[in-house]
């Protein structure tokens, strides 16, 4: 159905056209370094589109979609290695193809990007150390950038600065920028039984690849359940969750598909026995498209915990070599730039996301856009067996969100940060073999380059973070577990002992930011209901105020007392009246 518009209506169209197109020369164009005034098309100022939609006000501006026509503006020339991952979207936008093509935004900044699929982290290391011993050599060798998941760059930089030890300091790796972030697609799959009791996850398997970002999701779940995992994965033990290695993330998910048995000694206490017992595939960590497959091809398992409650785990962290990266700021720069505005780009409009679509399947050279792009949204679907399970979700960032990731935000909470050592300080303890240490957060992140560019380009601010809506009150519980915390005797005044144990559980409550974080106090059942419902009250508030102060706004925590009604041990000893005193966080939507 056609609407008509009055010639007023017109008049104001027009209005808001001209005021469109001023601000995208004043607060765009103008701006952007290195780039001529010449030619370029300014798209129609339409209203977003899309249900993330980030642009508003004067930054509303539709860009023309790239040509498919390659590029050649003998500009700094770039091998960007990358998964098969939808959080990848903006990069796909930017550069117009698998190879930079004319009128893309990276054309504009003046690069010629060459996009690879690589799935085999090993293969990535070696060739980013072989690109820093030719650039060592010759300053004119083709760049060589790489994107993985945040959560497991510990590992990843443990294994890459070790090889780059001999080049020395100016060629270690360095993180610079996030492009976007898992949003469900990333998770643990396995029976219903877990999501309802976690403790049925006792004695059973979880096959994934090992040090890995999907396993990193199984790790915080047991750990904020109080569960434990066993590391050794050619043991069983009867008491945690055993791994199954996997050589990648589809592996993972044929593992349960296929029906993979192995044989496993028994292990108690850390200790071999001579005894064994044959294991099975009982669950899942993985991605987008083993998500998919495992619903497809035999079904069966429901996401237990993913990237959409654990929202800040897993951004899409790009590195290079420091030197490359201080040699071309310029580059970087305008890198950051045309990424934050293609990020703007897919978020707000549905035929730039479809475009990125189009060029991802053309990147990975598995299925079609329309494949990538729905999964990219994220659905639900039935799996095989005709039960509903959540399937893919990723999302773009624009440069509000890359800010906010890294401490660069309003808030000043550097989430990156605390994803970084928590998951280090993780996979440090599990395998000392393989990384008994990892480098420190402040030598792999440079935020200078991000710095710059929000410093130069405020416009560039103006686009919506992901927005987060916060349930009332915790209906759906993700993940429970008791914490002693030692207050005064008889008040709700923290001692300063307790410190260690609250930032431990603040960095829980930062991995998991789209999840609601309730805090329940309990006592044991010393004196009467009356004061110790009311002392109950106080302390989960005192908790719940210790969190404020490090970030987590109060709309995201509710707090409740429950005095002494709900003991977890025997009130008639010493010791289970100190088990009883507790606080209880509870993760959950």
């Amino acid at each position: 159905m056609s609407v008509k518009v009055k010639t007023s209506g017109k008049v104001v169209g027009i209005i808001l056209l001209l005021g469109g197109l001023f601000a995208v020369k004043t607060f765009w164009w103008d701006k952007r370094p290195k780039e001529a005034k010449t030619s370029t098309e300014i798209g129609k100022v339409v209203l977003p589109d899309e249900p993330q939609a980030s642009l508003q006000g004067s930054a509303g501006v539709k860009i023309p979609l790239p040509s498919e026509e390659p590029s050649a503006n003998g500009g700094t020339k770039i091998r960007w290695e990358v998964m098969a991952w939808n959080s990848q979207f903006p990069l796909m936008y930017a550069n117009g193809g698998a190879l930079t093509t004319k009128g893309s935004m990276i054309d504009k900044a003046k690069m010629q990007i060459n996009i690879v699929r690589q799935d085999d982290c090993n293969k990535s290391i070696a060739d980013i150390v072989k690109f820093a011993q030719d650039y060592k050599n010759n300053p004119n060798a083709e760049g060589v950038f790489a994107s993985y998941m945040g959560d497991g760059m510990p590992a990843f930089f443990a294994g890459l600065s070790k090889e780059l030890e001999p080049l020395g300091p100016e060629y270690q790796p360095v993180a610079f920028y996030a492009m976007g972030k898992s949003y469900g697609e990333d998770k643990l799959m396995a029976p219903q039984s877990w999501k309802t009791n976690p403790r049925s996850a006792i004695g059973k398997t979880v096959a994934c690849y090992l040090r890995d970002g999907d396993m990193n999701i199984l790790l915080k779940w047991a750990g904020d359940n109080g569960l434990k995992v066993n590391p050794d994965e050619t043991t069983f033990d009867r008491d945690a969750i055993n791994l199954i290695s996997a050589s990648d993330f589809l592996d993972a998910a044929n593992k349960y598909i296929t029906g993979y048995k192995e044989k496993r000694a028994f292990v108690v206490g850390g200790k071999k026995l001579s005894s064994d017992t044959t294991v099975g595939t009982d669950a899942v960590a993985t991605w987008t498209p083993g998500d998919v497959n495992v619903a497809k091809k035999k079904g069966g398992l429901v996401n237990i915990a993913s990237t959409k409650q654990y929202s800040t785990q897993m951004p899409n962290i790009t590195i290079t070599i420091r030197k490359f990266a201080n040699d071309h700021r310029t580059d970087i720069e305008n890198l950051i730039m045309a990424l934050a505005q293609s990020g703007d780009q897919v978020r707000s409009y549905t035929d730039a996301k479809k475009f990125a679509a189009d060029v991802s399947a053309k990147v990975y050279n598995e299925e079609d856009g329309a494949y990538w792009m729905k999964y990219y949204d994220g659905v639900t679907e039935k799996d095989i067996q005709g039960n509903d399970v959540e399937l893919g979700g990723s999302m773009a960032f624009n440069l509000p969100d890359a800010a906010t990731m890294f401490g660069l935000g309003n808030d000043k909470l550097d989430r990156y940060k605390i994803v970084y050592t928590t998951f280090g300080d993780i996979l440090s303890k599990m395998y000392p073999e393989y990384m008994a240490k990892y480098p420190d957060y402040s030598k792999m992140v440079d935020k200078s380059y991000m710095l710059s560019v929000i410093s130069n380009h405020p416009e560039l601010m103006e686009g919506k973070t992901i927005a987060v809506t916060y349930a009332p009150t915790i209906t759906d519980k993700v993940s429970s577990k008791s914490f002693q915390i030692q207050f005064e005797t008889g008040s709700a005044t923290i001692k300063s002992a307790s410190y260690a144990v609250l930032d431990e559980i603040l960095k829980s409550t930062v991995v998991a930011e789209n999840l609601k974080v309730g805090v329940y106090g309990h006592t044991d059942n010393s004196g009467n209901d009356a004061a110790n419902q009311t002392l109950s009250e106080q302390r989960a508030n005192s908790v719940k105020a210790y969190l404020a102060t490090k970030g987590i706004t109060n709309a995201r925590m509710e707090s409740k007392g429950m005095g002494s009604s709900k003991p977890v041990a025997d009130n008639t000893t010493i010791e289970g009246k100190a088990q009883n005193r507790r606080v209880e966080i509870v993760l959950g939507q």
